[in-house]
């Protein structure tokens, strides 16, 4: 009874934890990649994204006030008080001081509120918001201000900052907004021309007799094997020979020459599933070819006509390799997003903050496309599998 069709499988849970454990897997670079993209340089360098919710610590190193300037007689002593963090610029209240000292031999020797003995009645004290007092002598109370090692928790910090620089200041901005549109005007031409191509085709290999067409479909499926590699250089060589050279037609026909075969093969088999009687019908009433495939078969082919635009777009947004070898000129005025983030990450690797934010951005439009046309994508996949 156990393999009766529609009974629960007792392998459910294990389906369940795997499909878990691959979105998670899936998640987990794009969610680290979005934290990353808030925070600053020192930020990702000193810690994970994952520490980022959490109070992290560090030594820094600040000095008092100057003594010629801010020091107070008392006495036959002299007194400098201030808050470390306002002499060194920064906001007092979002980082605590945990230990402090003024040796670099020892960055902790006390804690907040403690009073250290600098000999000769020279003493200092710091509390745990900052505030600090430095008593001694005419001598001692004179020159560069006191150096403090202080080891502060700091809350975790968010900026929009990289996002600034990115999008609306400098010359990043121009680069990377020229880069954008760029990149639209590779990709949209390069997602509709294969598109309407490939419609037209598979409706003929589908719905069309006439000599070798079970030849020409066996002849797409075998394209669909050859390395994109294999044909970079050739399909330049005809490019340059025929005059197009390197710009955004030469790069719009190879995205559609390395497209097409998925697209005829995707939208062949699912125009062949479609009910046969609803075409003869048609016919029967007199509609011609051209009618029939654009008033009954591309309706009822959306679903592989959006599978297919869904692959399509995301491949071209996020090549490359094609972008190299037909569009990048010596100018950098056809440079797509993913050029501009390689050319932003640097030759040293720097910038880590920048390339994060860059790189969200890019995938900012891909994933909007995904979640708006998912529901079609595993209709358009399984067309022709079950009849």
């Amino acid at each position: 009874m156990d393999n009766i069709a529609g009974s629960k499988s007792s392998l459910t849970w294990a389906v369940h934890l795997s499909v878990v454990f691959l979105v998670a897997i899936w998640l987990f670079p794009t969610v680290g990649l979005f934290v990353s993209s808030f925070r600053t340089g020192d930020q990702i360098t000193g810690s994970g994204w994952w520490a980022s919710m959490f109070p992290t610590e560090a030594v820094e190193q600040l000095r008092s006030a100057d003594p010629d300037e801010a020091r107070v007689a008392q006495g036959a002593r002299f007194v400098v008080q201030g808050n470390l963090f306002v002499e060194a610029g920064t906001t007092p209240g979002d980082s605590k001081v945990s230990a402090w000292g003024t040796s670099s031999r020892d960055v902790a020797a006390y804690g907040p509120g403690e009073t250290a003995d600098m000999g000769d009645g020279e003493t200092m004290s710091v509390t745990e918001s900052g505030d600090y007092v430095w008593s001694g002598n005419d001598e001692q109370i004179s020159g560069r201000g006191q150096r403090v090692f202080v080891t502060v928790e700091k809350a975790p910090e968010f900026t929009t900052a990289n996002y600034d620089r990115v999008l609306f200041s400098g010359n990043v901005t121009d680069s990377m907004a020229k880069a954008f549109f760029n990149t639209l005007t590779v990709t949209v031409p390069a997602t509709i021309i294969p598109i309407v191509v490939a419609a037209f085709a598979a409706y003929a290999l589908a719905w069309m007799d006439f000599p070798g067409r079970a030849l020409l479909v066996a002849f797409v499926v075998g394209l669909l094997v050859v390395p994109l590699q294999l044909a970079l250089i050739p399909l330049l060589k005809l490019h340059l020979s025929i005059g197009i050279g390197k710009g955004y037609l030469g790069v719009w026909l190879a995205h559609t020459a390395f497209g097409l075969p998925l697209a005829i093969y995707l939208l062949r088999n699912y125009m062949v599933g479609l009910p046969r009687d609803i075409i003869e019908n048609a016919r029967v009433d007199g509609a011609t070819d051209f009618q029939i495939f654009t008033k009954i078969i591309l309706p009822l082919s959306f679903p592989a006509l959006a599978s297919f635009a869904i692959f399509q777009f995301l491949w071209t947004w996020n090549d490359l390799l094609v972008a190299k070898v037909f569009l990048i000129d010596a100018t950098g005025q056809t440079t797509v997003m993913t050029n501009q983030i390689v050319e932003l990450l640097g030759t040293r690797g720097g910038n880590w903050e920048i390339l994060a934010t860059a790189a969200f951005v890019s995938i900012a439009v891909p994933l909007a496309v995904f979640f708006a046309m998912q529901k079609y994508l595993v209709r358009g996949l399984l067309a022709g599998s079950v009849k």
